[in-house]
């Protein structure tokens, strides 16, 4: 009885390995995939791979912050949909955070737009919890980061 035991506490281990493992989604098409088999699906924004939107007029480099999201509520528009030349996805996220650039809370607000040909559009904006005031926007384009490249967009499912 201990042998079967053992034996059967070794296979359920093993299963929730198989489970549990991270795999990169390459391309606008595996992300698609993962999302409409409803596979969870997190990205790792490295701002300082991107860049600024060229409506920007920075001067500075992009900074080395680092930031990540669950994909849980998303929307795919085909070619045409929406007047657009290319297939995308769009997904947002709001959360409650301590200011890095001061006292109290801001909401941190991330818009993520993906396209099919792997351009990604990041909007970043730090809103006052209270009066909705937008204390900070910034918009980064970028690329997916398919595993052999150094762009700063990574998916992983």
């Amino acid at each position: 009885m201990k042998l079967q035991y053992l034996i059967l506490s070794f296979f359920i281990f093993a299963c929730n390995i198989g489970f549990a493992q991270t795999t990169r989604i390459s391309n606008f098409d595996e992300l698609m995939q993962s999302l409409n088999s409803a596979e969870q699906v997190r990205v790792v924004i490295q701002y300082g791979l991107c860049q600024w939107a060229p409506t920007e007029n920075k001067q500075t480099a992009t900074p080395k912050a680092v930031t990540g999201m669950e994909i849980d509520t998303w929307e795919y528009f085909p070619i045409g949909a929406v007047h657009n030349k290319n297939a995308f996805v769009v997904f947002s996220n709001s959360k409650l955070i301590q200011n890095p650039n001061g006292k109290g809370f801001v909401f941190n607000y991330g818009k993520v737009r993906i396209n099919d040909d792997n351009k990604v559009q990041v909007t970043a904006k730090y809103i006052h919890p209270k009066n909705h005031k937008e204390l900070m926007s910034e918009v980064f384009i970028g690329k997916l980061n398919d595993g052999t490249n150094n762009e700063g967009i990574n998916l992983f499912k």
